[in-house]
């Protein structure tokens, strides 16, 4: 094999990094999982509910811009629009970010509140829920795993 044909072999697949990482610390436990809505308006379980102690520090996902935080129906919600367009929320979280602020994958968002849904039940549970721009809910754990771009060879025409 000539240099020039070993310069031109195609590299092994490049990683992809996960779009998001856990917005807790250690593993989580689903105690509610994603229920994809059949249309906009019907019912569904749009985000998961991890288990996590009141208390417990709540995490940026992916950098991004604190575009939300404040109450929702009485209950503490903080949402970040990540540099990927995609936006999470948590809830119940007292943030301890502004809304505004530019915040990176892992840093401290706040702490869960103590109450949470029913789902979550007598413990209490961190809801997080992920939109692309046009406000699609998609499945926050199916985000957190890195895939491979593997490219072909284009055929000489």
């Amino acid at each position: 094999m000539s240099a020039a044909m070993s310069a031109a072999a195609p590299e092994p697949a490049a990683l992809v990094s996960p779009l998001v990482s856990l917005p807790l610390a250690g593993p989580a436990t689903v105690l509610m999982p994603f229920g994809d809505p059949a249309h906009r308006y019907a019912p569904g379980h749009r985000g998961v509910d991890l288990a996590a102690p009141a208390g417990a520090s709540v995490l940026a996902a992916a950098d991004g811009v604190v575009t939300f935080a404040g109450p929702v129906a009485g209950r503490p919600v903080l949402t970040v629009r990540h540099d990927s367009g995609l936006r999470s929320s948590f809830e119940p979280v007292t943030a301890t970010v502004a809304t505004g602020s530019r915040v990176s994958r892992g840093q401290v968002l706040g702490t869960l509140v103590g109450a949470g849904h029913a789902s979550c039940a007598p413990a209490s549970c961190l809801h997080w829920g992920v939109r692309l721009p046009d406000d699609t809910y998609l499945d926050p754990m199916a985000l957190l795993t890195g895939w491979r771009v593997r490219l072909w060879p284009w055929a000489d025409r």
